[in-house]
């Protein structure tokens, strides 16, 4: 009985959590990060578990309204803070700043960052690439997918092949910029992941891109 109660506790926690859509890892959802989100999961659960262990579901339930609030809320007002710097920094970019969550997306299109069928960044996109590595750097409780992406002309492992080199080469770029290579990982997905219609040459250059994804560190909140 015990142990049904306290897994019960965990699906309440679990209910605040999300998928990444490309690696399939779960994260705290904003919905729960929020402060009010995270009082509700953490004191729903700290009642559970504090009647198991102490006898005690109401101090349960503040104890884990209070801790649910605090880490739910830094990790809101974190986020909000490093995607408004973000978007100050990579105005009139061409670098499209998203929210999904507590999840940060930067959409980079290839046309500007690289030349065709190259996976050497641009020298003119430096500047754009130092302004995100600079905010990384700031907010470095965070950890960063790099994601690349092409259309489906060409062979495809060619353009799996390509995606992967592009990932690398804006992942060590940030690195060589002083961002912490433990916090970067760079993944090729081809053409397997396209956001447009690849019949059309502006679907086509909408599925060539690298995306940047910043997710929070949990335990560092």
């Amino acid at each position: 009985m015990r142990k049904a109660i306290i897994l019960g506790a965990i699906a309440i926690l679990a209910i605040g959590c999300t998928t990444n859509p490309y690696t399939g890892e779960r994260r705290a959802s904003r919905t729960v990060t929020s402060g009010a989100g995270g009082a509700a999961a953490g004191a729903a659960a700290g009642a559970i578990v504090g009647a198991i262990v102490g006898g005690n579901a109401g101090k349960g339930a503040m104890i884990g309204a209070l801790s649910g609030a605090a880490i739910g809320g830094g990790i809101g007002v974190y986020q909000d803070r490093q995607q408004a710097k973000l978007r100050e920094r990579l105005a009139n970019s061409g670098v499209s700043v998203t929210r999904e969550g507590d999840s940060i997306y930067l959409n980079m299109p290839s046309d500007i960052t690289f030349a065709v069928n190259q996976s050497d960044i641009n020298p003119g996109f430096y500047e754009t690439l130092n302004s995100v590595a600079l905010v990384l750097k700031e907010f470095d409780r965070t950890s960063i997918s790099v994601y690349g992406h092409a259309d489906s002309t060409g062979p495809e492992d060619y353009n799996m092949q390509l995606s992967q080199r592009r990932a690398l080469s804006v992942s060590n770029y940030l690195a060589a910029q002083g961002v912490m290579p433990g916090r970067l990982q760079a993944v090729g997905f081809g053409e397997s992941r396209p956001v447009a219609n690849n019949a059309t040459e502006a679907g086509r250059s909408a599925n060539r891109r690298v995306e940047i994804v910043i997710d929070p560190v949990d335990s560092q909140f």
